[in-house]
């Protein structure tokens, strides 16, 4: 029989183990943590200086080529080297302080960078990885030390596309710290193959509205951003079927939500409608065929009204030949582009055409190509004007 001793008080003690009890054995073990030592070395990528310039790495030791395609307008692809563990490495810049999107194409295949949880995503997948460069004093669009707002998630059933639908609502600081006051609404819509969360993660538009306020700039308003996708495609945005129910569901469904459930100023006086792209489809004819429901109308790049066969007076019946009517329901009408967007003839033309007739609008260019960084700056440009 084993036996166990132990000193007590200076005197050999034998213990005998309990019965069944048997004595503890230790098992081999060659684990090692990360902490002591074990595992890969963690990729930085995107790395950013302070000079502003960008390293960017993917691990791909059997491509036989990678590049990058930095920019969200006309990339051009950049070669990477690769090391000897197979990790491939560039070095742009110094940038511009901006937000970035990028991809790699490894052996021709567009590949998001692993290494980096900032995305680019959209209704139809992920698109780009993204890489933000602080600018020093802090860009119009770039997160300060102001008060912030706070967003809210819905969902509510859309009546004409007989579906649970949602959105996003940007509510501003002061709404909180003001029990009694109300507030004006901007329904803002986003392009096509995005989403609802878009214009808040991408187009940055609760930071700049935080800003312009902080600065005394802008009216403190609610932001509502739904969804302008019927079915996740081209039509489902822009036909003639889907602007149809679009507007349905935005005046019958969204609008009664917001006024029921938030502290806003109802009528048309208190409303604004805007877009990008597709968005600015939508906004400029929904805003501009329910005059009742909106005083302030914009645009961003709009694909629909710079098309070459877009026909304004079939479009909006009656509006080329009520200048005088036009002018006193609204307050602001808003037509925009990027200046390197092949949308910016037509958008030059419909200013032509609607200030040929006398109706009042302001007419924004901006530098840019069909990309986000144009609509940040025009967000930004036509905020401080609403409600006023």
């Amino acid at each position: 029989m084993r036996v166990l001793a132990f000193a007590l008080f200076g005197v050999l003690v034998p213990l005998v183990p309990a019965a069944g009890q048997e004595a503890f054995v230790p098992k081999p073990n060659t684990y090692r943590s990360m902490g002591a030592g074990g595992g890969a070395p963690r990729l930085i990528s995107p790395e950013t200086g302070a000079d502003r310039r960008i390293t960017f790495r993917i691990r791909a030791p059997k491509a036989g080529q990678v590049e990058l395609l930095f920019g969200a307008w006309n990339p051009k692809p950049q070669a990477m080297a690769k090391d000897a563990g197979g990790t491939w490495s560039l070095t742009i810049g110094p940038v511009e302080p901006q937000i970035y999107t990028y991809v790699f194409l490894v052996d021709g295949a567009r590949v998001l960078d692993g290494a980096n949880p900032a995305l680019k995503t959209g209704a139809r997948g992920l698109d780009a990885s993204v890489v933000e460069v602080m600018g020093t004093p802090a860009r119009f669009d770039q997160v300060r030390a102001v008060p912030h707002g706070s967003i809210h998630v819905l969902q509510y059933m859309s009546t004409p596309l007989k579906k649970l639908r949602g959105l996003y609502v940007y509510v501003p600081p002061q709404y909180e710290v003001e029990p009694k006051r109300k507030f004006p609404v901007l329904y803002l819509r986003h392009g096509s193959g995005d989403t609802e969360s878009n214009w808040s993660a991408d187009g940055r538009a609760g930071v700049i509205l935080e800003n312009l306020l902080a600065e005394g700039k802008a009216v403190p308003m609610l932001v509502v951003m739904t969804n302008g996708d019927t079915d996740n495609s081209w039509a489902g945005g822009s036909s003639p079927q889907a602007m149809e129910a679009l507007g349905q569901e935005l005046l019958g469904d969204v609008i009664p939500l917001i006024e029921k459930r938030y502290r806003v100023l109802a009528g048309r006086e208190h409303r604004a409608i805007a877009g990008l792209s597709m968005g600015g489809g939508q906004a400029f004819t929904i805003g501009l065929r329910n005059p009742g429901s909106f005083a302030w109308v914009a645009e961003f790049s709009s694909g629909l009204l710079s098309d070459a066969n877009f026909d304004l007076k079939s479009h909006i019946p009656g509006m080329l030949e009520d200048a005088r009517g036009v002018n006193a329901r609204l307050r602001l009408l808003y037509v925009s582009c990027g200046e390197a967007d092949p949308r910016i003839p037509g958008h030059e033309n419909l200013s032509g055409l609607l200030k040929s007739k006398g109706i009042r609008h302001e007419y924004k260019t901006v530098p840019g190509g069909h990309e986000w960084v144009v609509w940040r700056m025009l967000l930004a440009d036509l905020l401080p004007r609403l409600f006023r």
